[in-house]
């Protein structure tokens, strides 16, 4: 068996959400998302995590989610750092925001010695996703695996979420377009990140959560992706962010790496805005008393 990582992106502000919803207590326990996020994870194998967050955030992140799983699994941080970028550029001093989900990634590399996961702080997955993940990673040395859901799984009541849109091809992923997606006049809108035209999707089209299973050296193509990002966009360095379904899309398009799929059947939680939470509160508790986890979780 190979050595998994899993790498969680755990530096975003959590702007919609108002606050650092990534150690936001969902159930009695004062448990946050992250701890069941790496609950399943160590159930499909995963033998190590690397949270990727904010410097000035670590003392918090150890002293309540590090503590209490680090006796379950090999734990690392890697901290994300606006001054952490490839080429010299000139970063404007208003800017707070991290460099995006790629960038995030990047920040983990010293770190990852063999196949991983990239999973979101803030999603609840559900085993079934790392079991996915897990099983393609220790059967293949090449290819790398997307698990999308769909639309209406991962949608919120209370306003637009980000997700990227999946097509394929067999089972093939051939294009994926980042979105802000939601509901208007009863039809399910994507609006393209890139300012393009908006276009309409069915209630059960796939679409990414960010949940991907890479080979360690896929990790090339994202470094040159990047470098080459901040090049062409300096003139929009106060807003812009490198996501990760975008640099993906461009070496499947350019017949760098070839992205399998698995869709999820399984639950999906996730906290976009403040309301969202109440609804993670409650399908957790449903989950813990049907038996998918223990009353207490990590006893």
């Amino acid at each position: 068996m190979k050595e998994l990582t899993l790498v969680v992106m755990a530096a975003g502000m959590g702007s919609r959400f108002g606050g650092l919803k990534q150690i936001t207590p969902v159930d009695e326990d004062g448990n946050f998302i992250i701890d069941y996020s790496i609950y399943d994870a160590i159930k499909a194998g995963f033998q190590k995590v690397v949270f990727v967050i904010k410097e000035e955030n670590y003392e918090i992140f150890y002293n309540t989610i590090g503590k209490r799983i680090e006796k379950k699994i090999k734990v690392e941080y890697a901290f994300q750092k606006l001054e952490n970028i490839p080429i010299p550029i000139k970063i404007p001093e208003t800017r707070v925001k991290p460099w995006g989900t790629l960038h995030a990634i990047l920040t983990a590399k010293e770190k990852i010695n063999g196949p991983f996961a990239v999973i979101n702080a803030d999603d609840f997955y559900g085993f079934q996703s790392y079991q996915i993940v897990s099983q393609f990673l220790n059967h293949t040395n090449k290819n790398h695996i997307a698990v999308p859901y769909p639309f209406q799984s991962v949608d919120s009541k209370y306003g637009f979420v980000k997700r990227g849109v999946f097509y394929f091809e067999n089972d093939n992923v051939t294009d994926i377009i980042e979105c802000d997606i939601g509901y208007e006049n009863n039809k399910v809108i994507a609006k393209p990140s890139n300012g393009s035209t908006p276009f309409e999707i069915k209630k059960d089209h796939p679409v990414s959560m960010n949940i991907f299973g890479f080979q360690q050296h896929i990790i090339n193509e994202f470094e040159l992706y990047f470098r080459n990002f901040l090049k062409e966009n300096q003139k929009d360095l106060e807003s812009i962010e490198c996501f990760l379904p975008e640099c993906i899309k461009q070496a499947i398009q350019q017949q760098k790496i070839t992205l399998k799929y698995q869709m999820s059947t399984g639950k999906w939680l996730g906290m976009t805005y403040q309301d969202d939470l109440k609804l993670v509160k409650k399908e957790l508790k449903k989950l813990k008393d049907q038996g998918e986890y223990p009353t207490h979780l990590w006893q």
